[in-house]
């Protein structure tokens, strides 16, 4: 029997610029930030968005302290996943399932009891191999709830594609046209929200408000070879693969068929590049690991997206090198305010002495969820100082070619 943690849970200054932030140094021991509680950093150009954000986000005033017997990036990880397995309650949902011009499904478990019809939807996507019922998820989820928001959940399994999750939301905005939409992503999940974002342009505004990521993996190829790093992320890596195997194996009846992939190939697979070239890849018609690596990083696609989003990452985070982490990106993006944290791991995040079940991410999604909420109108106007932005920016940009 596995574990309760949850396996997609395993491991610059500024234009405003203060002394008390956090900030990564080009050539600083980045996986041993200092354990002296620091304001995070915002990477983010002088904008509405981040001037809406400064506005209403007493969270990014604050210095983030982590659980201080609790620093390690990998033990803040595997231990707030215990936590919340064993603090949250168990989540009630009603399954919709949606069917897919394909011919798929993918489900929608909607938070039971919650909000009215005419209440914002809130769609969460998890990490890895998680689900509705993830540690990390159900925290998410209880805490959009405080916002009188509807909760609904679904997951898809490629970084790349976001053709599910497209489908997933003219569901939404078909059978709630007047609802205020926001996506948010764990993980893999913040990986296909994002590709989402980048792949649709302003199209994507057709369906969001705006949307919010945690523990992106920015650079896929830079974070798989961090997690092929001895003793500690290995043991990591192959644990998380045998959980992905456990997964393909559980889902024998739903995979059945001809397929490129070899069942018994898969099976022996002993890292993340090994089960991506040998399932990943051919499943979801890529050339070969490195190509779905390259093609899902997102680190370079900033400029791409043209709906308001939030980010959140942790420089220790095992999974994504601070290296890999677009700060000077999002500094000159239209849209994107990145929020970057000295010590967090991967969907971590514990603080305090003491940690209970809610933590610096819950509180920052709630924060911002309530921010964006109450201010709809103001959201029209970051929209369109952030759209006009991005025009201008892409015809100095042909004009000097």
């Amino acid at each position: 029997m596995l574990s309760p943690i949850d396996p997609s849970a395993v491991p610059g200054n500024t234009n405003h610029t203060n002394a008390s932030h956090f900030t990564p140094q080009p050539n600083s021991r980045l996986s041993h930030p200092s354990s002296c509680p620091q304001r995070p950093l915002v990477a983010s150009r002088d904008s509405a968005w981040r001037d809406f954000l400064e506005e209403n986000l007493v969270i990014l005033q604050e210095r983030y302290w982590p659980t201080p017997w609790c620093l390690e990036s990998r033990l803040q990880t595997v231990l707030a996943s215990i936590l919340r397995y064993r603090l949250l309650p168990r989540v009630t949902y009603r399954k919709e399932v949606l069917q897919l011009r394909d011919g798929g499904q993918v489900c929608l478990d909607w938070l039971d009891g919650a909000g009215e019809v005419s209440s914002p939807i809130i769609l969460i996507l998890p990490g890895l191999t998680g689900s509705s019922q993830s540690d990390y998820i159900k925290g998410l989820v209880l805490t959009g709830s405080k916002t009188g928001a509807r909760c609904v959940t679904t997951r898809t399994y490629c970084a790349a594609n976001s053709d599910d999750l497209e489908e997933a939301l003219q569901h939404l905005r078909t059978t709630y046209p007047n609802v205020p939409l926001i996506a948010a992503g764990v993980s893999l999940g913040a990986s296909i929200i994002g590709n989402f974002l980048t792949t649709r342009g302003e199209q994507a505004g057709e369906y969001l408000v705006a949307a919010v990521v945690f523990s992106t993996p920015w650079n896929m190829q830079l974070g798989v070879k961090s997690m092929e790093r001895p003793l500690c992320n290995l043991l990591l890596n192959r644990y998380l693969v045998a959980c992905l195997c456990g997964l393909v194996s559980s889902m024998s009846y739903q995979l059945a068929g001809d397929h490129k992939w070899n069942y018994d190939h898969v099976m022996k697979s002993k890292s993340f590049r090994e089960f991506d070239s040998r399932f990943t890849a051919m499943q979801f018609g890529f050339r070969d690991a490195e190509d779905y690596y390259k093609t899902s990083s997102l680190h370079e696609k900033l400029d791409d997206i043209r709906v308001p989003l939030l980010c959140l990452n942790a420089a220790d985070d095992p999974f994504q090198p601070m290296e890999g982490v677009p700060v000077e990106a999002a500094k000159r993006s239209s849209h994107v305010a990145l929020i970057v944290t000295a010590r967090g791991g991967h969907i971590g995040f514990m603080e305090g002495f003491l940690p209970t079940c809610t933590y610096y991410s819950d509180r920052l999604f709630l924060q911002v969820l309530n921010s964006i909420f109450t201010n709809l109108d103001k959201m029209v106007a970051i929209k369109k100082e952030a759209n006009d932005y991005a025009r201008r920016k892409a015809l100095e940009s042909t004009s000097k070619s």
